[in-house]
């Protein structure tokens, strides 16, 4: 049975101090994206598998996607999730993983890979299938973001989430947004593949806003910390004074509350202990400073809170698996 995913909610998230998501989203930072601009008729079946050796997207990885349903009716299926979808409607599935798109019967599924060939302007292909039936178009967006390793936030997000574009006001903003970025990948004018990236880009943060509105108050993750009174008010500290030399202690009495409540609740939201997140904290502010300039590692060390370069690089590889040349170097444009 086709199940039907709920909506994001229609009321706006509560913020917690100036505005903690957004301080988090400035973290966040997409280094590449691939866009595919697909037509299929019925009947049709395509699957995803994440095979993309000889695909525009080998050259990314922790891979994001965003399929932007424009046209035409289909199914679509993700472990034993199954869901109904029309034109306007969105789905975004943050982590790697197999999925199928399909209406009708297919006398075979075919793989994403062996359809898709380069379009007529860079960061956009195409893809043509199916029976000759009636069309479904859809645009799909893979966006690499190497904070899914790093940042919590990644982490806690459901593996698919379905926004419906008939059913409130966000879904009609969404809608609004998916038709623009029709009309780009159509138009295949100079400059496309740069609007569709920032057009993405406002999709994901619009999701993420959404997906925090909705949150049940007894929500444990990450995002539910928005909502949770001694939490959210550690995080902003946190954020706000990143090489500040934090204790519980500290931590506690700034927000009222008992130590041991604190790393309690703290670790029953988040899934680590204060000091323990803001050592994740530090690292995703410095691996942005890599990245975003050429201030040496020493004072990159020194600005998030670190005493010692030899400190500092021993947390950046055991959190993030690279050194911090590695990683500035594999920031680089290519």
């Amino acid at each position: 049975m086709i199940e039907k995913p709920p909506v994001f909610a229609a009321t706006p998230p509560q913020r917690v101090g100036p505005d903690l998501l957004s301080e988090v989203l400035r973290a966040v930072r997409v280094r590449g994206s691939v866009f595919l601009n697909a037509r299929f008729t019925e009947p049709f079946a395509v699957a995803d598998e994440h095979r993309y050796d000889d695909t525009p997207m080998a050259r990314l990885r922790h891979v994001s996607v965003l399929h932007l349903i424009t046209a035409g009716q289909c199914e679509f299926e993700f472990g034993s999730q199954r869901h109904a979808l029309g034109a306007g409607d969105v789905i975004f599935h943050p982590y790697p993983g197999a999925y199928r798109f399909f209406s009708g019967r297919a006398q075979r599924t075919v793989s994403a890979s062996e359809i898709v060939r380069r379009g007529p302007i860079e960061g956009v292909w195409l893809a043509d299938h199916g029976g000759g039936g009636t069309e479904v178009r859809m645009v799909c967006g893979f966006i690499e973001s190497i904070e899914l390793q790093s940042l919590p936030l990644f982490r806690t997000l459901p593996a698919v989430s379905v926004v419906r574009a008939a059913e409130d006001r966000v879904g009609a903003l969404i809608a609004s947004a998916v038709r623009e970025i029709a009309a780009l990948a159509d138009a295949a004018a100079p400059g496309s593949d740069a609007v569709l990236g920032r057009l993405m880009e406002l999709l994901f943060v619009e999701l993420l806003r959404w997906h925090v509105a909705q949150l049940p108050a007894q929500a444990c993750g990450w995002l539910a910390a928005f909502n949770d009174p001694v939490v959210g008010r550690a995080l902003h500290l946190l954020h706000a004074q990143p090489a500040h030399r934090w204790t519980v202690a500290e931590l506690a009495l700034r927000v009222a509350s008992s130590r041991s409540a604190l790393n309690d609740r703290f670790k029953a939201v988040i899934g680590h202990p204060p000091i323990d997140y803001l050592a994740l904290w530090r690292i995703r502010l410095a691996s942005e400073r890599l990245h975003a300039g050429s201030d040496g590692i020493e004072r990159i060390a020194a600005g998030v809170g670190y005493e010692s370069e030899a400190a500092f690089n021993r947390a950046f590889k055991r959190i993030t698996g690279m050194t911090p040349g590695q990683w500035r170097d594999h920031a680089r444009p290519s």
